[in-house]
């Protein structure tokens, strides 16, 4: 016995006859009086001290690409089974030819369709009568998750099938085996490996431009990014610059439009000296502008009583 701490004190002898009496077994079989800890006997219960945040974080997901990437069409009727398209191609040649020559090659198109099937995709949820009044007690929504959830299955089932397809029941995807997708894998690396963690970082670099001429190489550079964008680019920097220089201009020049406002008297004198030449014009220029004539034969009349 420590005699130092006065709480670890007690007398021998009621520890003696404490022992031997009843009293631990009974409170050993009162469930209510079993604390298993410290916690246990503590007077706030766990729960009566855990704060729950309003704001629930939810496990995120990797985006779907497919749809956004690849274009949708939505002009096929929901009750069909297939859909079908055409293409067509371009054959033939043309050459050099002599005067009256007939032997001429032929040029012509051909076209094949190409049928694809249509398939429905679906899944379902659902929760019981005792799950209803759970999520009433909790006041959380619990169809809308479990439909967010069914809706998601139903978008990552989409999105895997657009990119791979679905060999069970013949859906193509983009990188299906029959898509006849060329593929870039030179084996470059130590020991003839095409993987990554086996090449230097110039073998990587040659790999990643390589993937990108391919590209070019194999659709005759149908594929191939126009260089529009870096013009569009430079138009608006273009545009700046006039507009910067004149409102320059009009700081440093502030007397230009009291100029103008002085010019405008001008004109007016101008005026009244053209005036009299327009009155003095000569009989030949009032026919050949007839429309100058009609004042001028309004005032016929008054000539012609002048001469009387």
């Amino acid at each position: 016995m420590n005699t130092n701490q006065k709480s670890m004190r007690y007398d021998q002898n009621d520890y003696d006859a404490l022992l031997h009496s009843k009293i631990p077994a009974a409170l050993v079989e009162t469930p209510q009086m079993n604390f298993d800890d410290a916690g246990d006997a503590s007077v706030f219960f766990a729960r009566e001290l855990d704060y729950v945040k309003s704001q629930s974080y939810d496990v995120e997901y990797p985006e779907f690409t497919a749809l956004k990437l690849f274009p949708v069409s939505s002009e096929i009727n929901p009750g069909a089974e297939t859909v079908t398209y055409y293409s067509y191609d371009k054959t033939g040649m043309a050459k050099i030819i002599s005067n009256y020559a007939t032997d001429l090659p032929r040029a012509d198109v051909k076209g094949k369709p190409t049928t694809a099937i249509i398939k429905s995709l679906g899944d379902s949820y659902g929760y019981s009568i005792q799950e209803m009044r759970a999520s009433a007690m909790a006041g959380k929504s619990l169809d809308a998750r479990k439909a967010e959830s069914a809706r998601y299955q139903i978008d990552y089932l989409n999105n895997k099938i657009a990119w791979n397809g679905d060999e069970e029941t013949g859906l193509r995807g983009v990188l299906s085996k029959d898509n006849d997708v060329p593929l870039y894998v030179p084996a470059t690396g130590a020991k003839g490996s095409t993987k990554w963690a086996d090449k230097t970082e110039d073998e990587i670099l040659a790999d990643i431009t390589g993937m990108l001429k391919q590209v070019a190489r194999t659709t005759k550079k149908v594929e191939e990014k126009p260089a529009a964008p870096a013009v569009k680019a430079a138009e608006p920097v273009k545009a700046e610059k006039p507009a910067v220089k004149k409102a320059a201009k009009a700081k440093a020049e502030p007397a230009a439009p009291a100029a103008e406002v002085k010019a405008a008297p001008v004109v007016e004198t101008k005026a009244e000296t053209t005036a009299p030449t327009t009155k003095a014009a000569s009989a030949a220029e009032a026919k050949t502008a007839p429309a100058a004539a009609k004042p001028k034969a309004k005032r016929a009349p008054c000539k012609k009583t002048v001469k009387k």
